[in-house]
């Protein structure tokens, strides 16, 4: 009867509290894991929007800035034309130049 008595004591002064303060523990650690993850998981988010807002003020910028394979095109046959006409001017006012030095 006193070893009942002695492991009644040991459960109830020693297995008990020191369940309750584990589970206690567990509990509180589950808690503080989902608070931290939650925050983490805003930050997260906060950045993925910021990556995004950076991503479309770059892609805007991009599309004002560098023009168009068409529109390059375009330019460089223009240039290429006027350069044409003054290359075609000068070859007929070279006669002239060349009978004005004479």
């Amino acid at each position: 009867m006193h070893e009942n008595l002695d492991l009644a004591w040991w459960i109830t002064a020693v297995e008990l509290p020191v369940m309750g303060g584990l589970f206690w523990l567990i509990a509180r650690l589950r808690r503080d894991a989902e608070s931290a993850l939650e925050t983490l998981r805003a930050r997260a988010e906060s950045a993925q929007a910021q990556v995004r807002e950076s991503l479309a003020a770059y892609k805007l910028e991009v599309a004002k800035t560098y023009v168009s394979f068409a529109t390059l095109k375009d330019v460089e046959q223009r240039l290429t034309d006027h350069l044409l006409r003054i290359e075609n001017k000068l070859e007929s006012a070279s006669p002239f130049m060349e009978g004005g030095r004479r």
